[in-house]
Parts: C-alpha cells; structure tokens; sequence
C-alpha cells in the first residue's frame, strides 16, 4: 500500500511541475513567469501619449528594456541637418526663393522612437509645433553661410505599406515619386525616420538629383551610400551595444545576478567572465531601461561605421549554455534584419546563449505571438513587439 500511495505521490509531483509551466535546471524548477525577460528595440508603451509601459516594465524583478537613447537620437539627428546647412552652398536653395523646404518620412506615428526623431527633426530646424503628427506645421528658419533662411516642411507622411508594415521603404520610393511632381523644386531637403526609408526615397526614378537626404540607423547600405556621395547623412544607435548588452543583461539575470551588477556588470565593470562593452550606456532606473549613445555619421567620419567592426571587448566566455526565445516584428525590416540580428548571431555565441529567432510580419502581433511558444524550453526570453503597446500579450502567455 506505500509503495502505491509514493507511485501517486510522485506522479502528482512531475504533473504539477508541467503544469506549473516552469523548466527544470539543477534539480530546481524555475516558473515561466519567473525567468528573464528582456523588452528591445520597442520600448513598450502608450502609442498617443509615449507613456512607458510600467505594467509590463514590472512583470517581474527581471524585466528590462535594453535599446538607446530615443530623445537623445532625435537631438542629434536635428544637430547633423542644421551642422550641414551651416556650410551648405547657397545653390541648396535650389529655386532661389530664400526658403528651404524639406519632405519628412515618418516611420510610424505611434512608436516612441519615430516621435523622437520626427521632434529632433523639427526643432532642429524651428518647424516643431509641439506634436509629431504628419500634418503639424510651422514655418522655421537656418542659418546658411551667414544668410538666414525660412524652412518649410512641404509635406510629412507616415509610411506605411499596403500590407499595414510600418516604415516601409516601398511606401517612401511611391511617397517621393510623388512628392517630386507635386513640389518639383520646391524641394530642397529629404528627411527621414530612418535608413530604409531614405534608401527607398533613393529609388524613386525622379528622385531630384544632388538633393541631401538623411536617414538614421546607420545600415551598412546608407553607410556605402554616404560613402558614394549619395546620401548625406545617418545617425548610429550603436546596434552593437545594443545587441550586445540586450545579451548581457540576459546573462548576468541567468547567472544570478541582482541589484546593480544587473546593468553594470559587463557594462560599466567588467563581468566574471573579463567581459566589457566598449560603448556608453546608460540605465534609466524609472524605467527600467539601458540605453545605448547615438552619434552622427556624415561624409567625414562613414569608414568608422563600416560593417564589420565588432565590439572587441566581449570574448568567448565559459558560461554555462543558456536558451532564449526571442521576437523580432518584422522579419523585412533593414535595421532588424541587416544590422540588429547579425549582431545578435555574432554575440551570443560568445556569451553561451542559445537563441531561438521567430520573426513577424511587422503588421499583426499574432505573426509574432503564435510562435512565442514552448516556454518551458527556454531559461529566459527577448520580445521585440509588433506594437509598442503590445507588452501585456506577452507577459499574459508567460503567467501559465
């Protein structure tokens, strides 16, 4: 009769371990809801107002965002446009009626970093009304070798597909065939919420040519183009301390980490492994965010952005072999696919962390969250939304 009763007793134990949704390692079970989760590239969030996503934020004593420094990033994109009008020749007035218009590709009005961008842009050159919607305008004004200026913005449009992806590259080569007809040389200036859109605005067979265009994220094709003399200019995130410290965080929560050493250790200070992110990076404690510097990358400075250079202060650890489930929204977008996921594969090798990749459509969260599955296979997990607002989603999956 005991040993029956010990049959039960035990058979009872390993159902409520699958049913408690956790994976065992070392002999201890650790709940689903528990492990690691890292927010990236999308900060999760309000898509009207931009307020941070708090709830998701604390799902847990281990969820962070790791990205950069959105606002900052907007700052500096604004500083790059002005820096080059200061120099620019008088002929950039290319109609001669002593005012600069600008075309702008938004690359989605809901998503914090477009906002950014869309706000850097304008202050930068005094058309900012206080909103990033496409339709906002206010006349502003730069200074060009000494002679001031007015500055228009034309026209502002977010790009989005016919599929309902956002910042699409297809959408601006058809936005800027359009708006070359419509303004002819009332265009002065291109600008836009990033790379991808700025290379489609390229492909526009009556692009006007010898018109700056600037971009933002830094992709290996806009930096050939800078090279080539046919952009003007991009700002980087730094997709590899991103990419890198989205790994580390996610290394030092594996390895037990708490407190401080969280987001300083491989990051401020060595970690145990000798490990150390060249680049800045800063923590938002309100927000629980890590946040990579921007710089500017124009004509005098591309062949430091070149692809290829890696970060050669993270080496080949001997950590013990971690798996994470991680979510890219939009398997076609340039940045993600080009600059971001490279990264990742080269990193988290070397940081002994085994990435599982689902990829999305980068319009229906669904595309994403119908292969956010399995938990029990992974130690921990990194979630890069379809929608900023989506955060909840997740972490609902993650609470069974």
């Amino acid at each position: 009769m005991k040993k029956i009763i010990s049959a039960v007793l035990a058979i009872s134990a390993v159902t409520g371990l699958a049913f408690a949704g956790g994976s065992k390692d070392a002999g201890n079970v650790t709940l689903n809801k528990d492990k690691p989760l890292i927010f990236f590239n999308r900060q999760p969030s309000d898509p009207t107002t931009g307020t941070i996503d708090m709830d998701s934020m604390n799902w847990n004593d281990k969820t962070y965002y790791v990205g950069f420094d959105a606002a900052g990033g907007g700052a500096v994109q604004g500083k790059m446009i002005t820096d080059y009008l200061a120099s620019a020749p008088a002929s950039i007035d290319r109609n001669g009626d002593g005012t600069i218009g600008y075309v702008l590709c938004i690359g989605d009005v809901g998503h914090n970093d477009s906002k950014a961008r869309t706000e850097g842009i304008r202050k930068g050159l005094g058309t900012w009304n206080g909103s990033t919607d496409p339709g906002v305008k206010k006349e502003g004004s730069a200074v060009i070798n000494g002679k001031t200026y007015k500055v228009v913005e034309l026209e502002g449009k977010a790009m989005t597909g016919t599929d309902g992806s956002t910042w699409n590259a297809n959408a601006a080569t058809e936005a800027m065939g359009g708006w070359a007809t419509k303004y002819g040389d009332e265009i002065d200036m291109v600008v836009s919420n990033n790379d991808g859109m700025a290379m489609g605005c390229l492909q526009a067979s009556n692009y006007p040519a010898g018109v700056p265009i600037f971009g933002y994220d830094a992709n290996a094709d806009a930096i050939e183009a800078i090279g080539a003399g046919k952009m003007t200019g991009t700002v980087s995130q730094n997709v590899d301390a991103q990419a890198c410290g989205t790994l580390q965080v996610l290394r030092n929560l594996l390895d037990g980490l708490s407190g401080a050493d969280i987001y300083t250790k491989g990051f401020t200070t060595p970690d145990a492994y000798g490990n150390k992110i060249s680049a800045t990076m800063q923590y938002i404690t309100d927000t629980k965010a890590l946040l990579a510097a921007n710089t500017a990358v124009t004509a005098a400075n591309w062949e430091q952005y070149k692809a290829g250079n890696r970060d050669t202060g993270i080496k080949q650890t001997n950590a013990a072999t971690k798996k994470v489930l991680l979510t890219i929204y939009n398997s076609a977008d340039n940045f993600l696919s080009s600059s971001y996921l490279p990264a990742l594969k080269y990193y988290a090798p070397l940081l002994n962390l085994d990435l599982t990749i689902v990829q999305g459509d980068g319009q229906n969260e669904a595309s994403c969250l119908d292969k956010f599955t399995n938990f029990n296979n992974f130690d921990a997990f990194a979630i890069n939304m379809v929608k900023t607002n989506s955060g909840k989603d997740y972490t609902d999956r993650l609470a069974y």
